[in-house]
């Protein structure tokens, strides 16, 4: 029970090795769903289809001999949703409530979009309970365009979706932060702007506990996690410190970056991530990235371009809009080394990224005039202050308009041809931002 009236009928998962079929999970998987008894009767999402019984078994034992009048349905992921069917036909009166985006994957999913039994609602629409009164929150691209919240204003509850969620099953106590930074980095980090919007809509909430559609039910200092939520998706540094991502073959590029670690430590840096993309969990290796404020890359050449691993993990943080950070580059090769060119092209798109003056090349192995641009590497990056975000006079140059469906930002002017690139609607659907 977590509160009166809300009760956890949600299941635990150790089965699954990896979540979305990439991130490993090695403590399992928590699906939350929630029932809220009041006069009448909501639950919250539903859960992977392996838990039917469990589930079903779960709100049997929640609501005793009454009926449940409402299922909500915050996200389509069928890790949520895969049950929706089963509970309607074992509650045939009730009725599920949900975005209109949300109804046409039902189509998608199960053939129906339940149209005798539904309720679209929109942002800001309200459902009365009894004493409980549930206010919809529309929020687009995170992480899919159908998503909705729901504020409780009688329990003062936030159920937030895949929000504020983090990966490891119920059962297992671990650390909030980190899992949830690695869950958020991994699976949201790309729709910041997104986040953002729908934070400025919970600013004026009074949120006592949250609920996520994985991972704990946060009910002390939702300040905390929510100033994170706002630090992860403005891309700003959470920690001082320097991750040192690489790859090395023969260890020669390996002996580099340890002795750049040394070096660092020496000179007091406050943190130091040293971590080979090779043997590492990539999704960590990417949240270490945006926790901290610098990122040296270091690779081989590699059949004229790259190392797999480093190329893979770039990509990674392209695609998350990785951004505000320093970089330092280390390249090594034995006859044409490149890699530095290439991965800085790779970034090319990145914003607000400054590169560090010295790039350290080595060729073959560690040798006198390296060595001395290590030193110098680890200096510059132990006196370089953080790279400056563009000034507002500078952003206001370049227009920004918005998807007013899912919320992308689309910087310059609008092609008459232009379609979203998140949900393919067309220019008539953005607007300006002011």
């Amino acid at each position: 029970m977590i509160t009166n009236d809300l009760k956890y009928i949600g299941v635990n998962d150790h089965e699954i090795d990896l979540f979305e079929g990439q991130f490993i999970v090695p403590d399992g998987m928590a699906y939350n769903s929630y029932a809220i008894i009041d006069e009448k009767i909501a639950i919250m999402d539903s859960v992977e289809r392996k838990f039917t019984e469990e589930w079903l078994n779960n709100i049997k034992e929640a609501v005793g001999e009454r009926q449940p009048d409402y299922l909500i349905v915050h996200h389509m992921e069928p890790d949520h949703s895969a049950n929706i069917r089963n509970f309607l036909q074992t509650y045939p009166e009730a009725k599920v409530v949900a975005s209109a985006n949300a109804f046409r994957m039902m189509q998608n999913f199960f053939g129906t979009d339940f149209s005798d039994r539904r309720i679209v609602i929109k942002d800001g629409d309200k459902l009365n309970l009894g004493k409980h009164e549930l206010t919809f929150l529309t929020a687009p691209m995170v992480h899919w365009p159908e998503v909705i919240m729901t504020y409780d204003a009688c329990d003062k509850v936030l159920f937030s979706a895949d929000a504020f969620g983090k990966f490891g099953a119920l059962d297992v106590e671990d650390e909030w932060e980190c899992e949830a930074r690695r869950y958020y980095f991994g699976i949201v980090g790309k729709y910041g702007p997104q986040v953002q919007a729908v934070l400025k809509k919970a600013a004026a909430l009074d949120i006592q506990s949250i609920c996520p559609l994985h991972g704990p039910v946060l009910k002390e200092n939702v300040d905390h996690y929510i100033g994170l939520y706002d630090t992860w998706s403005s891309y700003g540094v959470e920690s001082e410190g320097v991750v040192i991502a690489y790859t090395s073959i023969y260890g020669h590029t390996k002996a580099a970056v340890e002795l750049l670690a040394q070096k660092l430590e020496e000179k007091g840096c406050p943190k130091v991530v040293l971590t080979d993309l090779a043997r590492s969990d990539w999704a960590e290796a990417v949240e270490d990235a945006f926790r901290y404020g610098k990122l040296v890359l270091a690779t081989t050449t590699y059949n004229a371009d790259i190392f797999p691993d480093m190329k893979h993990f770039i990509q990674h943080l392209a695609e998350r809009n990785f951004q505000n950070r320093t970089i330092g580059l280390i390249e090594h090769g034995s006859w044409a080394p490149k890699a530095a060119g290439i991965m800085k092209e790779m970034l090319s798109e990145c914003k607000n990224l400054t590169f560090t003056d010295t790039t350290v090349k080595i060729l073959s192995a560690l040798n006198e005039e390296s060595i001395a641009q290590v030193e110098a590497l680890a200096q510059e990056l132990c006196g370089q202050e953080e790279a400056a975000v563009e000034t507002q006079a500078e952003e206001k140059k370049t227009k920004k308009y918005i998807c007013t469906v899912c919320g992308y930002e689309h910087e310059g002017e609008l092609p008459a041809d232009y379609e979203c690139p998140l949900c393919g609607v067309g220019p008539d659907l953005f607007e300006l931002a002011e």
